[in-house]
């Protein structure tokens, strides 16, 4: 008897499966070209850019310290008294730490920077998107990642150029 039930299940189920799959409305959008076509994207990176530049500056002024002291270390007579060796390479040591947490500090921030820039872009598409969804009729709308797309068709929808038209870029 409960085999009978089993098979019952095993053959509605498909049935009910097609019928749910006809009424779903699927979409793909590739969120990486719309970040690429925003102006406010180029935007973003010439700040980061300019920054990053900033940055690499001041580490390459930070760098020449650095290898004066070690020069004057390296160059010290072996006849030198202790207590200045000591100083000289102690100075040396803490200038070194001084140097690792500035490039800590600094990728910090300007991965603060880029999440700080990237956020209002990202919400921007991320409304177009959910307002092309509901104007579309979607169920859902995924991000079309081309390297992670083993295959899709019909009735998948790619969306990119209606968030495109939705945001005001070509």
């Amino acid at each position: 008897m409960l085999k009978k039930i089993l098979l019952a299940v095993a053959i509605a189920l498909p049935m009910f499966g097609a019928s749910a799959q006809t009424t779903l409305k699927i979409g793909v959008v590739d969120t990486d070209a719309l970040i690429q076509a925003m102006p406010e994207t180029q935007e973003a990176q010439k700040k980061l850019a300019d920054n990053s530049k900033k940055y690499e500056d001041e580490y390459a002024r930070l760098q020449e310290e650095m290898k004066r002291m070690y020069d004057e270390l390296a160059n010290m007579k072996d006849d030198e008294l202790p207590a200045i060796k000591e100083r000289k390479t102690r100075e040396f040591q803490d200038y070194q730490t001084k140097v690792q947490n500035f490039l800590q500090s600094a990728d910090q921030d300007m991965q603060r920077q880029q999440q700080e820039l990237m956020a209002p872009i990202s919400q921007k598409i991320k409304d177009a998107v959910e307002s092309v969804g509901k104007e579309g009729g979607f169920s859902m709308i995924e991000n079309y990642t081309p390297q992670l797309l083993l295959y899709y068709a019909s009735p998948v929808v790619d969306i990119t150029p209606q968030v495109k038209a939705k945001l005001g870029i070509k």
